[in-house]
């Protein structure tokens, strides 16, 4: 454990990515747990034990009071969504700059790559740094480290490389974000509905910027970035655990691409392949093991390296497990960010951290 006085860490959100923050900086050594902000009043007042299915209290009880909570804080984990509020997040994290602090999230997908981020964002980003002497690391979801440091690690490994392919595979069945899969993705929704999530330029909006830190990792110049669609309807009508009911006919399966052109042919590409149940396109990509979900880095040259990573959490569920790694990658980089100067920060400045003082000492099952 660092010698160092333990990094108070304020939550701010926690739905499936706020929980698995959470347990998170519960878990590691050189943070210590200060705050958890919610939106909903129902969570007011809630253990962050409890919100985070940890089965055990923290002492820490949830508020909507984001001044209070912020003025003991030193780092900030923002998990609330920017999916559907992206003006508040935005304004959220530049408040919190201004404070001085140091935040990590995967809300602000422009700030994935900063070098490309649009005026409108990078600027009140830069603008509050200065200010306020705050630093931020954005990182996805989907998760951030397969669309960036995996990809560019695995051509290192390799003589040649043909394409670097970076793919999340996943099966929503037993997910439990209605909103998202419903309504952004598409899920359960006409054939004729047009998923806000792949409407024409937004994956580019999205993912873009992860193709562009790849290319600058490579040395490469991009010709222009394209986009590829496909869905399928559901054959029959199929009820889930937790989403309910989604009718045959439906849209039941998503399959789309981010396609990094250099030379004229795709050289880095993002692709997702999602579906509301195993039955929905079976002749599209599925997990190698079978299972809900995988991410998957594949490098096609010489040698050809595909490297699949199957993690689980919240009851073995896979799409948990991704948001938990996510939210690693996020979490462990605060105290690198405690000792660096102030300054926003990409996948490729922030190092990997190893988990020191964070082994289990419990015999293995």
């Amino acid at each position: 454990m660092s010698s160092q006085q333990a990094i108070p860490t304020v939550v701010w959100g926690t739905g499936n990515v706020g929980r698995a923050s959470i347990r998170a900086v519960d878990a590691h050594p050189d943070l210590e747990l200060a705050g958890v902000i919610v939106h909903s009043p129902a969570k007011v007042g809630r253990d962050a034990g409890d919100l985070a299915d940890l089965g055990r209290s923290l002492g820490v009880i949830a508020t909507d009071d984001v001044d209070t909570t912020l003025a003991g804080a030193t780092a900030v984990v923002y998990a609330a969504s920017g999916d559907i509020r992206p003006d508040d997040a935005l304004a959220d994290i530049v408040g919190a700059l201004r404070r001085g602090l140091i935040v990590v999230t995967p809300s602000l997908y422009a700030l994935y790559d900063p070098a490309s981020a649009p005026p409108e964002i990078r600027e009140p980003v830069d603008a509050a740094i200065t200010a306020g002497g705050g630093s931020l690391f954005v990182s996805g979801v989907d998760p951030g480290w397969g669309n960036d440091i995996l990809p560019v690690l695995a051509t290192g490994l390799a003589s040649t490389v043909d394409e670097v392919r970076c793919q999340e595979i996943f099966d929503y069945t037993t997910y439990d974000q209605p909103d998202s899969v419903r309504y952004l993705i598409g899920m359960g929704q006409p054939m004729d509905y047009e998923p806000p999530m792949v409407a024409a330029t937004v994956p580019t909006m999205v993912w873009g910027g992860q193709i562009r830190l790849i290319a600058r990792a490579l040395g490469v110049e991009l010709d222009e970035i394209r986009e590829t669609l496909d869905r399928r309807a559901l054959d029959d009508t199929i009820e889930t655990a937790r989403m309910g009911t989604f009718e045959r006919g439906t849209q039941g399966a998503l399959r789309f691409e981010v396609q990094g052109i250099v030379d004229g042919r795709p050289l880095i590409v993002i692709e997702h392949v999602t579906r509301i149940h195993p039955s929905c396109a079976p002749d599209w990509p599925t997990p190698p093991d079978g299972g809900d979900g995988a991410h998957i880095v594949i490098v096609e040259g010489r040698p050809r390296i595909a490297i699949t990573v199957e993690a689980t959490d919240e009851d073995g569920n896979r799409a948990a497990g991704g948001n938990a790694t996510a939210v690693g990658r996020l979490v462990n980089a605060l105290p690198w960010l405690r000792d660096a100067s102030a300054g926003l920060y990409d996948a490729l400045d922030i190092p990997l951290s190893p988990a020191v003082g964070k082994l289990s000492r419990k015999a293995p099952a």
